[in-house]
C-alpha cells in the first residue's frame, strides 16, 4: 500500500509579491504564481504520480493552485474537498499591512516575534499554535484515514497551515519549527508506515 501525501504551498499570490500580511484576505496569484503551479503539476506528473482525492482551503489563491496542478496532470475534476480548517493562519489586525511598515509601527524584533514564535499571536490573530490546533484535527478526522486506506492524497494550502502538518509529519518542536520556511509552489512528498509515521519524504524543488 503506497500510502501517499503530497503537499503544496499556492504559488506567489499577489499580496507576497507586495510584501503584505495576508492572512485570510484572498488575493489572487502572479503570473509567476500561475506558473509555479503549472510546474508542481508537470513535476508531478514527470515523476508519475497522479491523486485519488484532493484537499484545499476556502482562499482562492489555495484553490487555483490546486486546480493548475491538477490541469498538468490531466486530473480535472478530481473530488475535492475545500475547508477553511485548512486557511492559512490569520494575522488578524497585520493582515493587508506591508511587513515593512508593521516594523516601523511595532518594531522589528516585535514583529518577527508575531510571525516566528509558536505560540504568540499578532493583535486580533493566531498564533502558529492557534492553527496547529484547528489544521491538525482535520488532518486526523478528514485526511490521514484516506491516506492510511490507500488513496493517495494531495493538499494544496499555505505556508502556516502547512507547516502545521509538516510540525507533526518531521516530528518538529516549538522551538525547532519557527525556522521552518516553505517555498511557494514546491510540492512535498510523503509516504507513510503502517503506523502513521513518515517512511520518506521528497521535496521537488528541482
Amino acid at each position: 500500500m503506497e500510502r501517499l501525501l503530497v503537499l503544496a504551498r499556492h504559488g506567489q499570490s499577489d499580496w507576497n509579491l507586495k510584501n503584505l500580511f495576508t492572512g485570510w484576505k484572498d488575493p489572487g496569484l502572479t503570473p509567476l504564481g500561475v506558473e509555479e503551479a503549472r510546474t508542481a503539476g508537470r513535476r508531478l506528473k514527470a515523476l508519475g504520480y497522479n491523486f485519488d482525492v484532493a484537499f484545499t482551503s476556502a482562499l482562492s489563491r489555495a484553490q487555483t493552485t490546486l486546480e493548475l496542478i491538477l490541469e498538468e496532470l490531466g486530473q480535472t475534476g478530481l473530488t475535492t474537498f475545500t475547508d477553511e480548517a485548512l486557511n492559512e493562519r490569520d494575522y488578524g489586525d497585520l493582515s493587508g499591512l506591508n511587513k515593512d511598515d508593521a516594523r516601523a509601527r511595532w518594531g522589528a524584533e516585535q514583529v518577527h516575534i508575531w510571525r516566528r514564535s509558536y505560540d504568540v499571536a499578532p493583535p486580533g490573530g493566531e498564533s502558529l499554535k492557534d492553527t496547529v490546533a484547528r489544521v491538525l484535527p482535520y488532518y486526523m478526522r478528514e485526511i490521514l484515514p484516506r491516506v492510511m486506506r490507500g488513496q493517495r492524497v494531495l493538499v494544496s494550502a499555505h505556508g502556516n497551515s502547512l507547516r502545521a502538518l509538516v510540525m507533526v509529519l518531521d516530528g518538529l518542536t516549538p522551538q525547532t519549527i519557527p525556522s521552518l520556511e516553505l517555498a511557494t509552489g514546491i510540492p512535498l512528498v510523503y509516504r507513510l508506515n503502517a503506523d502513521t509515521t513518515v517512511k520518506d519524504k521528497r521535496i521537488l524543488d528541482t
